[in-house]
């Protein structure tokens, strides 16, 4: 008996560990669902692989109908919205990536992101926008979605969009 116990808790902990790294999973557990990846906007690609790498081109917050989160935060939009439209862009990208390797566990880790926030001369949380990039990250790779990052103030950015992000991306 203590051993059906033992098999069954090994087993039920080995599928909590295996659904634990499953980033299509989570992603679904969170309602979130994919958009078709961005056609760039100029002369460009969105994502470069150079050997287990991929170089992912800034996104922008683009939503389900086509348009953008725009404006400056600290002037037409506050800390928190900022965070959305950073969230936002984690997805698009996301879309990118799962275009590009046909799944998200594919992913080993997500390496260096970039932030830049459109934001007013004298606007100084950029970090806690860009969370809002971060954060979805962790939330759907776990450990392998924390990265090194740089979150920066714009004075302007393409289209007006609220923020601008570009991600390194190590696969398998």
């Amino acid at each position: 008996m203590k051993k059906i116990f033992f098999i069954l808790t090994a087993v039920s902990f080995f599928n909590t560990a295996i659904l634990a790294q499953d980033a299509e999973t989570r992603l679904k557990q969170k309602g979130i669902v994919l958009p078709e990846a961005q056609k760039p906007v100029a002369n460009y690609v969105n994502v470069v692989r150079v050997g287990n790498l991929l170089y992912l081109a800034g996104k922008g917050p683009m939503k389900p109908d086509g348009s953008y989160i725009t404006g400056k935060v600290g002037k037409d939009l506050t800390i928190e919205q900022g965070y959305e439209a950073a969230r936002l862009t984690a997805i698009n990208h996301l879309a990118v990536i799962k275009a590009e390797l046909g799944s998200l566990n594919k992913v080993k880790r997500i390496v260096k992101v970039l932030g830049m926030v459109n934001c007013t001369e004298d606007f100084k949380d950029q970090p806690k926008v860009i969370n809002g990039y971060s954060d979805l990250m962790v939330e759907i790779f776990g450990d392998k979605g924390k990265h090194a990052r740089s979150a920066v103030g714009m004075y302007a950015l393409p289209m007006n969009t609220a923020v601008e992000v570009e991600v390194i991306v190590e696969v398998e």
